[in-house]
C-alpha cells in the first residue's frame, strides 16, 4: 500500500513538471470535452463545467460554416439551380457570386456572405434548391469570422450566420460586384446612393438614376444590354422574290436519338409559372375581337428614324410604337388598365402603365414589361425593350422586370401568323396579339388599288367588366395612332 501512494504521489510531480514545461512554452493550451474543459494557464489549472463549448483562438483551425439559401420574396420556396459560377476548393469574398438560380417567376444570383474557401456544393446543376436550406459549406477564418475569445456552440448555425449577416449589413453596402464596377466607373459612392432592392440593396437602375439626376443627361443604355445590330432589309420591305426565298424557313437538323423509353421530367422554372397563371387565367371570361392595321406610314416613319436611333445606340422597332400608342390609349379607358379582386367585387386602376411583352426564350415564355409607359418617349422605351431582350435571352431577368404588369402586348407575328387567341395574365383584364406585317392590295378613297402594309391584331380581355363596345373603342384609337403617328405627338405629354 505505501508503495502504491509513492507511486501515485511520483507521477502527480512528473504531471506538474510536464505541465510547467508546456506552460512556458505555449501561452496558452485549451482541451475540449465532453463535460469537462480543462485549461492549462501561466497562473492557475481551472476545472469548469460547459455545455459542449469550444474556444477560439489563433491556433484553432478554419470554422466550416453553411450558407443558406436566403429567402429572395415573391413567396418563392424553391428554386431551379442553373450555374455555379464556383467550385470545390475556391476562394471566394463577400459579395462574390456563388450561383444562378432560377425561380417560377425569375433569375437570381446569390452573393457570398463570407471570406473563405468553398469546401462543399449540396446541390448539382438543375437541381432543385430549398430556402433555408445549406446551399455550400464555406471554410472561414475563425480568427476572423468569430470574436476573440468567444463562445460558440457546435450546433445551431443558423444564428451564427444571421448574426455575421446583420454585422455585414452594418458595415458594409449591398451590392454586387457588377454594381461596384459601374459605380467605381463612374466616381460614386455608393454610400450615397439609396438602395432600392431587398435589404436596401443597391441595384444598377439606382446607380444608373444617381447619375442621372447628377448630370441631368439622359444616359445611354449600358453595353451589356445594347442590341447594335439592325433589322436586316428582307425583313422590314419584302418586296422582291429574292427576299421571299431567303425567308423560307430551314429546318434545324439535328441528331435523331431513339432511346426507346418514354422520360419524365419535373415542371420547374418559367414552365411552372406558366402552368399556374393558366390556371388561373381558365377562370377568366374572354372576349375577343380582331382587326387589321394599315401600317404603311409608320413603316417609312420607322425607316426614317432608325439611323437617329442607331447613332444613339439604340434598335427600333415596331413595338415601342405600338406600346406608347396603347398607353395613349389606356388614358383613355383607363378600364383596361385594372385589375379585379379574387371576391370580384372592387375594380383597381393601375396609376402606371406597365405594359408588358411576351418573349420567347430557351429558357420559355416570359413577359417582362416596360414601367411607367405613360411618361417615357418612344426612345426610351425602345431603350428599355433592348435591354429587357438582352436580359431575356441570357436569362438574366430580375424579379422587377418580371413583376406588376398591367396590360400585356404578346407580338406572335415575329415568329409567323396573322391571329391568335391571347390568353389574360391574371390579374390583368386585357391583351393583344400582333400578327405578322403583309404586303396586301387595299383600296383607297378613290376606288384605287394600292400596295399597303397590313397587320393583323387580336384582343382578348375580361367579359365580367369589360364589354365589346369598349373594347372596340379603345382599339380604334390604338388604330389612328399607328396609322396616323403624326396624331400621336397632340396627345404625348
Amino acid at each position: 500500500m505505501a508503495a502504491v501512494t509513492a507511486l501515485r504521489s511520483s507521477c502527480r510531480t512528473a504531471g506538474r513538471l510536464v505541465c510547467a514545461h508546456h506552460v512556458r512554452s505555449c501561452s496558452s493550451i485549451r482541451f475540449v470535452k465532453s463535460k469537462y474543459v480543462c485549461v492549462f494557464d501561466k497562473s492557475a489549472f481551472k476545472f469548469s463545467h460547459q455545455q459542449r463549448l469550444f474556444r477560439t483562438s489563433a491556433v484553432s483551425c478554419g470554422q466550416i460554416v453553411q450558407f443558406k439559401l436566403s429567402d429572395i420574396g415573391e413567396g418563392i420556396t424553391e428554386v431551379t439551380v442553373k450555374e455555379w459560377y464556383i467550385k470545390e476548393g475556391d476562394s471566394v469574398s463577400q459579395f462574390d457570386s456563388i450561383c444562378e438560380v432560377q425561380s417560377d417567376k425569375a433569375s437570381v444570383t446569390i452573393t457570398s456572405r463570407y471570406d473563405g474557401i468553398i469546401r462543399k456544393l449540396h446541390y448539382n446543376l438543375d437541381e432543385i434548391a430549398y430556402v433555408g436550406k445549406p446551399l455550400v459549406d464555406i471554410e472561414i477564418d475563425a480568427s476572423k469570422g468569430v470574436a476573440p475569445e468567444e463562445d460558440v456552440v457546435e450546433t445551431p448555425a443558423m444564428s451564427h450566420e444571421e448574426h455575421t449577416h446583420q454585422e455585414i449589413k452594418g458595415h458594409k453596402t449591398l451590392a454586387t460586384p457588377a454594381v461596384r464596377r459601374l459605380a467605381m466607373e463612374n466616381n460614386i459612392k455608393l454610400s450615397e446612393v439609396v438602395g432600392t432592392g431587398k435589404d436596401n440593396r443597391i441595384l444598377k437602375e439606382d446607380i444608373l438614376n444617381y447619375l442621372a439626376k447628377q448630370t441631368g443627361a439622359i444616359l445611354p443604355p449600358s453595353p451589356k444590354a445594347e442590341i447594335i445590330p439592325p433589322l436586316p432589309k428582307s425583313e422590314t420591305v419584302p418586296a422582291a422574290p429574292k427576299d421571299k426565298a431567303r425567308k423560307i424557313p430551314v429546318p434545324v437538323s439535328r441528331p435523331i436519338v431513339f432511346s426507346g423509353k418514354d422520360k419524365t421530367e419535373p415542371i420547374t422554372g418559367f414552365h411552372k409559372a406558366m402552368v399556374k397563371t393558366m390556371n388561373a387565367a381558365l377562370k377568366i371570361p374572354h372576349f375577343g375581337y380582331c382587326d387589321e392595321i394599315d401600317l404603311t406610314q409608320l413603316v417609312q416613319l420607322r425607316e426614317e428614324m432608325k439611323p437617329l436611333a442607331q447613332i444613339r445606340g439604340i434598335k427600333l422597332s415596331f413595338m415601342p410604337f405600338f406600346i406608347k400608342a396603347a398607353s395613349l390609349g389606356l388614358l383613355q379607358y383607363p378600364i383596361l388598365n385594372a385589375s379585379l379582386d379574387e371576391s370580384c367585387q372592387n375594380v383597381t386602376y393601375k396609376a402606371s402603365h406597365n405594359i408588358g411583352v411576351a418573349m420567347d426564350t430557351e429558357q420559355g415564355l416570359i413577359v417582362p414589361n416596360v414601367k411607367n409607359v405613360q411618361v417615357c418617349s418612344v426612345f426610351e422605351i425602345a431603350s428599355e425593350l433592348n435591354r429587357l431582350q438582352a436580359l431575356g435571352s441570357a436569362g438574366q431577368l430580375g424579379t422587377n422586370d418580371l413583376t406588376g404588369g398591367t396590360f400585356t402586348l404578346s407580338n406572335i407575328g415575329t415568329i409567323g401568323g396573322t391571329y391568335a387567341k391571347p390568353v389574360i395574365l391574371p390579374p390583368e383584364v386585357a391583351i393583344g396579339a400582333l400578327g405578322k406585317i403583309q404586303i396586301l392590295p387595299r383600296f383607297n378613297g378613290k376606288g384605287e388599288v394600292f400596295k399597303a402594309q397590313i397587320m393583323n391584331v387580336s384582343w382578348s380581355a375580361d367579359h365580367r367588366i369589360i364589354d365589346g363596345a369598349t373594347m372596340a373603342r379603345f382599339s380604334n384609337l390604338w388604330k389612328s395612332y399607328l396609322e396616323n403617328p403624326a396624331s400621336m405627338l397632340l396627345d404625348l405629354k
